[in-house]
């Protein structure tokens, strides 16, 4: 056989590059605590609310070290409106709901909320709506809430609809995901996360995706899609949720639990990893390395990884994770399950009530009962939260060595 001048060469490069990526791959894994079995089988570290912290360590540190600039820059702006306990009058609580918008304080206000949670939250991408939960009492932070396009493959939510793959194509439009839920401290404390969870199933929700959404076309089939906000998906990020279960109010179902992801998936891979990743695709010249036109969304990315890893040799029992999180779906129309299934129906909103009235009615199941019985929520600090911010909590106490004035938000 014929070999081209210099192909020696090029062979032991790409077995270089290999080898490194592999044990790049290997040490990363080992320090997120996999093993393997005896028979050479990757087992996850388990589902414990700790392993699963662990497995997003990477992760999360690579989320904060991407945002040092702007957690340097809007930190000593910002962190006065989050509460520490004793801004918090239970009897005086006053949930209110603002749309987000970019490029305003509002949507870094948003930003920095969500880097505090210790698993990093998914940028959300294609149609998204964003709002900040305020306490009007004190002109703090309670929440925030992202909704936007759902993921196309979802077993158990289909199975709960009782979709084919023609009916999930033709009606998905009319579904969102909540990719970031949840109430920040000391709201949390005193149940304020079933609250916002609450919110989800609001008549301002509804009104405002038929608003933004309700006509708009397909970017690639053109067509007028008539969406209706008929239900919000959501996803425990620790595993089965003591939040969003029994969810209920005056008799009505805010979420229900619908089953289990199947513990398969890429976020225990970091971003830099995968940059090499696709670098190592590249160098072979293979189709996924570039391959994220409109519409792949984040199962080209789950594709890349498959591919790369098949390249590497590796299993794909790689991408086990082993975190199975439990799945909910708030349904906002009475009926919603029924349009879904067949494309027909007028949605029934009669039990969709404002935010306003789903608040008042979670303060008092929740909110003001807990207060009661645990007041320690007085005991929450600023300096509290500044701890959330992990690498970043220097940069952070730098800013607030300046002093701040205590602005409060209109809301």
């Amino acid at each position: 056989m014929h070999k081209a001048p210099g192909s020696k060469s090029v062979v032991v490069n790409v077995n270089t590059r290999e080898a490194n990526l592999k044990r790049k791959l290997r040490e990363h894994l080992h320090t997120l605590g996999f093993t393997k079995s005896e028979d050479g089988v990757l087992q996850a570290p388990g589902n414990t609310k700790d392993a699963i912290r662990t497995l997003h360590s990477a992760q999360r540190e690579e989320r904060l070290l991407a945002s040092q600039n702007f957690i340097a820059s809007k930190s000593a702006k910002l962190l006065k409106y989050f509460a520490s306990g004793t801004d918090v009058n239970p009897a005086k609580i006053s949930p209110v709901l603002e749309r987000v918008s970019s490029n305003t304080i509002q949507g870094d206000l948003f930003r920095l909320a969500a880097l505090s949670w210790s698993v990093p939250v998914s940028n959300g991408f294609g149609r998204r709506l964003r709002y900040l939960v305020w306490d009007q009492s004190n002109g703090k932070l309670m929440g925030i809430i992202a909704i936007g396009d759902p993921v196309f493959n979802l077993a158990v939510r289909d199975n709960f609809i009782g979709w084919d793959s023609s009916d999930r194509s033709s009606r998905l439009v009319n579904i969102m995901d909540a990719y970031v839920l949840g109430s920040v401290p000391p709201y949390n404390t005193l149940l304020g996360g079933k609250l916002i969870a609450c919110l989800l199933r609001s008549r301002d929700l509804y009104n405002d995706f038929r608003s933004a959404y309700g006509d708009t076309k397909g970017v690639i089939s053109q067509k007028e899609k008539k969406a209706r906000l008929l239900s919000i998906t959501t996803t425990s990020s620790m595993g089965k949720s003591s939040v969003y279960n029994r969810l209920k109010l005056d008799g009505v179902e805010y979420l229900e639990p619908i089953g289990y992801t199947s513990g398969w998936g890429h976020f225990h891979i970091p971003e830099q990893l995968f940059v090499e990743l696709r670098d190592y695709l590249r160098f072979l010249d293979h189709d996924y390395a570039d391959q994220h036109a409109f519409g792949q969304g984040p199962n080209w990315r789950l594709r890349t990884m498959k591919a790369a890893f098949s390249a590497l040799g590796f299993k794909n029992d790689l991408m086990k994770h082993g975190v199975q999180r439990e799945v909910f779906i708030c349904q906002l129309a009475s009926n919603a399950n029924k349009i879904l299934q067949t494309g027909k129906g007028k949605p029934d909103l009669k039990s969709l009530l404002s935010a306003k009235d789903i608040a008042e009615q979670a303060l008092d199941r929740w909110v003001l009962p807990r207060a009661e019985r645990r007041p320690d929520y007085l005991d929450w600090a600023i300096g509290d939260l500044v701890n959330l911010f992990g690498n970043q909590t220097r940069n952070i106490e730098t800013q607030l060595e300046r002093p701040l004035t205590r602005k409060v938000v209109s809301v």
